[in-house]
């Protein structure tokens, strides 16, 4: 087998990438809660109308 050369590029990382990332993972978890929730709701609602 040939040898493969590994290069790894050393970046800075800034606050700001890291605090932009994150943020734009707690706004797409909440909107997940937010829809999961309503959707538990409705579910919940829709069996209650059924078999209440």
């Amino acid at each position: 087998m040939a040898e493969q050369k590994m290069s790894i590029e050393m970046v800075e990382v800034k606050a700001e990438d890291i605090i932009a990332e994150r943020q734009a993972l707690y706004d797409a978890f909440m909107k997940a809660t937010v829809w999961a929730i309503g959707a538990t709701v409705a579910l919940l609602v829709g069996i209650f109308l059924l078999f209440g």
